[in-house]
């Protein structure tokens, strides 16, 4: 008895082969002149007139004939499916995490499901927003943001200054040059906010996406593995059609 992941490694082959033979059987009925045949012979009015020989045309393509070699190709291809998705129905496998079943019996159909959720949600994940590690970071419980501690700095304003370079005589005024000093005028009190996630929230929410995948593609296979009972839905389908 077959199982179902050597149903499904098989399907794609005879999916292809079945697709190429309708597109084969769809060109040999297109052709006119293919499934047209004549046998003609010719007799002169009289004993003196030319002798010509018979013509003939052989039938190349009988439409009874493409019609039976299809039905058999697709028989094929409707016995194959038919047994993959019946068995799709029953086949099905826990979820396991660290010994825990996360989810019970769940259908190979859904396992299919979830693992493409969950490569879409691991790559969310690794896109979070992580705090600034050179900040040190506190949670405050009266916003639910994180913050950090307060940081004074000085805030300051240019302040001219005149710098004489040489006194005034009697016969030259005084040489003065104008510069600027910073003065204190006043401080900052800073505290950062953010909605960010730590670095270990993240690392500890990746690694649980990444143990469920692991767990998601065991419950697959294990799903995948499970034997399968043979369905000959096609004989009966072209049965009918061709009967």
């Amino acid at each position: 008895m077959a199982k179902l992941n050597q149903i499904i490694a098989v399907e794609k082959g005879v999916k292809s082969k079945s697709y190429q033979d309708i597109t084969a059987a769809h060109h040999q009925v297109q052709k006119p002149a293919l499934l047209a045949g004549i046998s003609r012979t010719y007799q002169p009015k009289d004993e003196e007139g030319e002798q010509l020989p018979p013509e003939s045309t052989r039938v190349q393509v009988k439409a009874e004939t493409v019609l039976r070699e299809m039905a058999a190709s697709l028989t094929r291809l409707f016995d194959v499916t038919a047994t993959k998705d019946w068995a799709n129905c029953a086949a099905r496998a826990d979820v396991v995490v660290d010994g825990r079943t996360i989810v019970p019996d769940v259908p190979v159909s859904y396992l299919l499901f979830l693992e493409k959720q969950l490569t879409d949600l691991h790559t969310f994940v690794k896109k979070l927003p992580v705090l600034d590690g050179a900040e040190t970071w506190t949670l405050d419980p009266s916003t639910d943001w994180w913050k950090t501690d307060p940081v004074r700095t000085i805030r300051t304003k240019k302040v001219p200054r005149n710098h004489v370079k040489a006194e005034a005589t009697e016969k030259h005024p005084a040489q003065v040059e104008v510069y600027y000093e910073d003065v204190a005028i006043g401080y900052w009190t800073t505290v950062k906010f953010s909605g960010s996630l730590s670095a270990r929230q993240v690392n500890e929410l990746l690694e649980r996406v990444e143990k469920l995948q692991t767990a998601v593609k065991y419950a697959r296979e294990e799903a995948n593995s499970a034997e399968v009972e043979d369905r000959r839905v096609g004989e009966a389908v072209f049965g009918y059609l061709l009967g």
